[in-house]
């Protein structure tokens, strides 16, 4: 089983670029590695990524020589830390529709990327598609974690879970986090079961007409994700 949090995702395959480097090497780059962002670092802080639309104004003008700290970057505040779980890196990504989220340790320094496609690999199985489907993340005590009962739980309301993560709590070294994968979109009477057992639930996209319509667009997308 692999682990959901960000550090153990990490892509090294994908190299960050340094505010000393150049529009042309960030062009040849975000070609090569066949991406829409790169990282930019000064020294180990993370500044923020460059996209190909930051660099077509330079490359058009023949400007390629421009170094990257004379550009406006974006996407400064999109980053997770290090031991953040599965769930946070997906809602980066969606929420700022990019394909990877750089990750940075206490002191802000760069650690390395996390690509949506590897959380995806990660998170294994077969994509479950609109309406087939839910994604339901529980917190609960690390001696309370049994998936035996869990999923007894969730096969009395007429489900099965299509996979199961585990990952630390990074708020609290005693909890764990659950992230399940179910054949159902309904999650009322399973979440109530689970609720009523003592797992608290942190998070469920479930597609079903309860939600609201930002919920709506947020589990779409998601789904959007695990299609891939």
């Amino acid at each position: 089983m692999h682990s959901m949090i960000a550090e153990d995702l990490l892509n090294q395959m994908i190299p960050p670029l340094k505010v000393s480097d150049t529009v042309g090497k960030a062009a040849k780059w975000l070609e090569e590695f066949h991406v829409g962002q790169l990282p930019v670092l000064d020294n180990r802080q993370y500044r923020g990524l460059v996209t190909e639309a930051d660099l077509l104004d330079f490359e058009q003008a023949d400007n390629s020589g421009q170094l990257l700290e004379g550009l406006a970057l974006g996407y400064a505040s999109v980053h997770v830390q290090h031991d953040q779980h599965f769930y946070s890196i997906m809602e980066m990504a969606i929420q700022n529709k990019v394909q990877l989220v750089p990750v940075l340790n206490e002191d802000h320094e760069y650690m390395g990327v996390v690509t949506v496609s590897d959380t995806l690999a990660a998170f294994g199985q077969p994509p479950i598609a609109a309406g087939q489907g839910a994604v339901l993340v529980l917190s609960m005590e690390e001696r309370d974690y049994s998936l035996a009962t869990i999923s007894r739980y969730v096969e009395e309301n007429n489900a099965k879970i299509l996979s199961a993560h585990v990952a630390q709590d990074e708020h609290d070294p005693y909890r764990i986090r659950l992230t399940l994968k179910v054949n159902t979109p309904s999650l009322t009477r399973i979440a109530a079961t689970l609720e009523r057992f003592g797992y608290a639930i942190t998070a469920q996209f479930n597609g079903v007409g309860e939600l609201g319509e930002d919920e709506q667009e947020r589990y779409n997308a998601l789904l959007k994700y695990l299609s891939l």
